[in-house]
């Protein structure tokens, strides 16, 4: 998802520097001074009045920095940074919730952008042919242009690929490789001509071991005659191979919502999951028209059998959703539209 200095004082403490003053009364002028001149030395009601104030000042100053503190922001035990949904967990059988308004950012759609939060990704070639194979090879790039060469461990993998045509057809979910130079390579053959979205999931490493979580995106071209394909309607129900998915839950714009995703076999039964990127599946879910990726949370155990997500939707509009789920050996995908009012 720092170390205070050995004499930095804690927080909320004030140090004061202290000097010996003659014992007198508060109507006492000091020695040497004319009487009725202005005293340096404050008399004892003041310096308790002043006491008192800051008092007052003090604990409203620690209660903002407490407040702060609970209130999230900084790494997280994932390795993300100030984002509240960077590894974010819920208990089972919470309910919708909001993140409140310094967590908007956790709702933001990623993948947007080529550049963002210090990091650009910067393919080594973005053309293909289509039906083609091919080889997607990129690097990700600090604000100083060097390739970055550590990653955390996220899902099981420190690096996370997704690529989409623009209509949001054509979906894979790939786990490239890292040479020595940060240079990643993966196969990639892109099966039909059109504009095809590339997102970067990854959570970075500097060097002084601040980690940095986002989502980069980039355009891959492959020449040729295209037609998009109309999304498909909104439905809770679809079938991959034998098996039947279906989810329950009701997306709410700016809401973290609870969906669970049940699979049956042809039997009628349910098949034997099989953990997937260190869970029971994997969500995707991408925002039609400008394809905004979001970040979907699951629940490392099933819940009554199902496999449960947090999903925040940060706006009304139509969302493509993609499972990725492991049976019998094999890992599938299965595709939502949903509709968000």
């Amino acid at each position: 998802m720092a170390d205070q200095a050995p004499d930095a004082p804690a927080l909320g403490s004030v140090r004061t520097a202290e000097r010996p003053v003659a014992d007198q009364g508060s109507d006492a002028t000091p020695a040497g001074q004319p009487p009725g001149a202005a005293s340096a030395v404050p008399d004892r009601a003041t310096l308790r009045l002043a006491l008192v104030v800051g008092g007052l000042v003090l604990a409203v100053l620690l209660g903002f920095g407490l407040g702060r503190l609970s209130g999230g922001g900084g790494p997280t035990a994932a390795g993300g940074t100030d984002s509240a949904l960077a590894d974010h967990s819920h208990a089972p059988g919470a309910g919708a919730h909001s993140h409140g308004a310094d967590q908007n950012t956790a709702a933001e759609a990623g993948g947007l952008a080529v550049s963002r939060d210090g990091y650009t990704l910067t393919p080594l070639a973005a053309e293909f042919t289509a039906g083609q194979a091919g080889e997607l090879r990129f690097q990700i790039r600090d604000g100083q242009r060097r390739a970055v060469t550590r990653f955390a461990v996220v899902h099981e993998k420190p690096m996370h690929v997704i690529v989409v045509r623009r209509d949001l057809s054509g979906y894979q979910h790939l786990h490239p490789t890292m040479a020595v130079d940060g240079t990643w390579s993966v196969p990639l053959t892109l099966p039909s001509p059109g504009i095809w979205r590339a997102y970067a999931d990854f959570t970075a490493v500097a060097g002084d071991g601040r980690q940095t979580a986002t989502t980069l995106g980039v355009d891959l071209v492959t020449p040729g005659g295209y037609t998009p394909r109309d999304l498909p309607r909104p439905a809770t129900e679809t079938r991959v191979d034998d098996f039947t998915v279906e989810y329950r839950g009701v997306p709410q714009p700016g809401l973290t919502v609870p969906l669970d995703f049940r699979v049956t076999g042809a039997d009628g039964a349910a098949p034997a999951l099989e953990p997937y990127l260190g869970a029971y599946g994997h969500l995707v879910a991408l925002r039609e028209g400008d394809l905004g990726y979001l970040h979907v949370h699951p629940e490392a155990e099933l819940v009554d059998g199902a496999i449960r997500f947090w999903l925040t939707t940060p706006a009304p509009g139509r969302y493509r959703l993609y499972l990725d789920f492991a049976t019998g050996g094999e890992v599938r995908t299965a595709e939502f539209t949903v509709s968000v009012p």
